[in-house]
């Protein structure tokens, strides 16, 4: 009704004021329905990852968990809505079912279940008090029900499918408005199912009986979104490191597509010839893991991170869907609070001040006429009103004057959606002294468009639509001058002992000191790697030479370089990675052996007698962890033959705080240094090591 609405209101606009020149434009391949067009424009919401497998620190549980595991002990829903609505999110989707087949509501189904764990007594229900949250924050409301279930002992016959149909309507018929329903891919497998503890497959095309879940949906929540690989209505963007591709159709050849689609690529960009309106939602974890795990504390995605994943969601014409894993006590943690807020204080300035609103707009085709009517439209801060070229005009350039010269680095663009998807390709230009510059070229529009390029201090900005669908229809054009990213430099060095600092904005300036001092303005600019050969502390900040703005000074200690460096031996394992664990990167590793059933050691020639007063070790940073040394003993030799045991102990907490493991001892000379994992975190003795160092004083 809606996009009938719309249509008839911009017919009566264009009668109004140019019945003869131009019809507005007949709709082109499939259109968006009404429950779409309002997903659209949400844009950014929180995925919520949170069930029993936070509290047995797992991804996938087996089902075989008990209800009594699921306690936490500050469980506060206000605080996740508080913390969404603050990062600028639009509506939370929470795990209200994962695979393990926990439920967090008090379901008429299954015992497994919040009813029969310690949290409230038993009296609990995540679910509504989610829900009730998101009202009081004005947030949509969103579950997430995994079709697959390790635990149920029915699972792989009808009945089960009877009690996830049932789970549906429990969770869409109790809870108020629901904007989205989302469906896992992950269907069938090895699971616990009542204690049989064993492998079911099933079609997963057909045994949910998908037409009738879809029904269930549409009969309690008319409004909601369906969420799947293939939709019905939103489909999955292929990955989940948070982007789509630059070409990206929200149309798709839906009938194709099934549960674990195998051409899962496609998802990425779409379908130029699909058949119906399946836009993509782009989701991602603000850490490794989906669910809470004490061991990525230390591993939020980066403010550059985060942002790029903004303009590669958001900015490719697709939905942000970022998940935010409560931790054990019920919290969202503060790690991830700081980095959405960071966040949304960046995304805040890049779009602070629009340039293009009110300026004059001139459309013109590839003749140099004017092209269509309501040039004007583009920036009139009005999604319902769009410039439209008439049936014969599909190549056409629209110029906004911004009367002076303007810095410009961020241009949005926006399709008239509800007329469907039509940009094939489009080149931006900008009027740089009195001549035209391309700034960029690209393919797809569709509800939204983000490009970023470097400022540039244009006089004209003009869009040069080259090919599409049909004639064009563009509701909106915005225009900013983003300020530049101003964050601390990070600096790393190789196995030669050059170090490399870096910032993600090439127009921020790196100033540094290598005496103790901290850095300023004045202090030397870095532009071009340094050579250290000695224990030396690097201090640098980065200074924003707009304005004058630095950073707070970040600190970086080096000690000898690991360029002459050898591993000379190992208990067990291929020596021929070994490098790995020398070569100033904790992100590779090596590891010994698996099944090994005695402590596991490395022996590193240094290549040259020092004075040693410590060693350092890294644990393994990959996702799934494994061979963690916690417990040491560590080892000194001038010559490789007469070994002195200089340190021995545990690494505190290390399994769940993996960042660099640091060890002093009273002074000793050595060449020679050996490190044994008395005890590692795993069934056996294997050992990993992302990366082993030594402290030394100066020669």
């Amino acid at each position: 009704m809606k996009i009938r609405i719309l249509f008839i209101a911009a017919l009566v606009l264009f009668s109004l004021v140019s019945c003869t020149k131009v019809e507005p434009p007949k709709p082109v391949g499939p259109l968006p329905s009404e429950r779409q067009l309002a997903w659209h424009e949400l844009q950014y919401y929180a995925f919520v990852h949170f069930n029993m497998n936070t509290f047995t620190n797992m991804e996938w549980g087996t089902g075989g968990e008990s209800p009594q595991q699921f306690n936490p002990t500050e469980l506060d829903t206000r605080q996740w809505a508080r913390v969404a609505k603050e990062a600028g999110m639009k509506g939370i989707i929470i795990t209200a079912k994962h695979h393990d087949g926990f439920c967090l509501w008090p379901t008429k189904t299954t015992e497994h279940s919040v009813k029969n764990s310690p949290w409230k007594d038993g009296k609990g229900d995540l679910i509504k008090d989610l829900s009730d949250a998101c009202a009081e924050y004005g947030l949509k409301f969103g579950i997430y029900l995994s079709p697959w279930d390790r635990h149920d002992k029915d699972y792989g016959n009808p009945e089960y499918v009877k009690k996830f149909h049932e789970q549906l309507r429990e969770l869409l018929t109790n809870y108020g408005e629901v904007f989205e329903v989302w469906f896992d891919g992950a269907n069938g497998g090895s699971g616990y199912y009542g204690g049989a503890n064993e492998t079911r497959k099933i079609d997963n095309k057909t045994y949910y009986e998908w037409d009738k879940a879809e029904a269930i949906v549409r009969e309690l929540q008319p409004n909601a979104v369906i969420f799947s690989d293939g939709g019905p209505d939103i489909r999955w963007v292929g990955t989940e490191k948070g982007w789509a591709n630059e070409t990206n159709w929200s149309i798709m050849r839906r009938d194709e597509i099934y549960p674990g689609w195998p051409r899962y690529v496609e998802l990425r960009s779409g379908h130029e010839d699909g058949t119906h309106w399946l836009p993509a939602e782009v989701n991602t974890s603000i850490r490794p893991g989906w669910y809470y795990h004490p061991r990525e504390d230390h591993q939020v995605k980066t403010l550059p991170r985060l942002i790029r994943t903004f303009y590669e969601s958001i900015g490719r014409n697709g939905n942000f869907l970022l998940n935010l894993p409560v931790d054990t006590r019920g919290l969202v943690h503060e790690e991830d609070v700081k980095q959405l807020m960071a966040l949304k204080e960046q995304l805040d300035k890049d779009f602070a001040n629009e340039l293009a609103q009110g300026k004059t707009v001139i459309a013109t085709d590839e003749r140099g006429d004017d092209a269509g009517f309501g040039a004007q439209n583009v920036n009139d801060g009005n999604a319902e009103t769009y410039w439209a070229t008439n049936d014969s005009i599909s190549r056409a350039m629209i110029t906004i004057d911004l009367g002076e010269p303007t810095e410009v680095n961020r241009i949005v663009i926006q399709e008239y959606i509800p007329l469907g998807q039509r940009v094939k390709r489009f080149i931006l230009d900008a009027e740089v002294d009195g001549e035209w510059v391309e700034i960029d070229g690209q393919t797809t529009v569709g509800y939204k468009r983000i490009l970023r390029f470097d400022t540039v201090k244009a006089t004209k900005i003009r869009v040069n639509f080259l090919d599409a669908k049909g004639p064009l229809a563009i509701s909106n054009i915005e225009l900013y001058r983003a300020p530049n990213l101003l964050i601390e430099p990070v600096a790393k060095r190789n196995r030669e002992g050059t170090v490399y600092l870096s910032v993600p904005d090439k127009n921020v300036d790196i100033h540094y000191t290598i005496d103790g001092s901290d850095p300023t303005m004045e202090s030397d600019k870095y532009e071009a790697p340094l050579l250290i050969r000695e224990p030396t502390t690097v201090k640098a900040v980065s200074v924003d030479p707009d304005n004058g703005q630095q950073t707070r000074p970040a600190e970086y200690y080096f000690d000898i370089p690991k360029k002459n460096w050898k591993v000379l031996w190992t208990s067990s394992g291929n020596l021929e990675d070994t490098a790995k664990m020398v070569d100033e990167d904790p992100n590779t590793f090596w590891a010994t052996d698996e099944g090994v059933n005695a402590p596991q050691e490395v022996i590193i020639d240094l290549g040259k007698v020092y004075d040693l007063k410590g060693f350092t070790y890294w644990p393994i940073q990959e996702r799934y962890p494994f061979g963690i040394i916690t417990n040491y003993e560590f080892f000194v030799s001038t010559n490789n033959k007469n070994w002195k045991s200089v340190s021995k102990g545990e690494f505190g907490n290390v399994v769940n705080n993996r960042i660099e493991q640091t060890v002093h001892f009273e002074a000793v000379k050595g060449r020679y240094i050996r490190l044994k994992g008395t005890k590692t975190d795993g069934d056996d003795f294997r050992a990993s090591f992302a990366e082993v160092g030594v402290i030394s004083t100066a020669d």
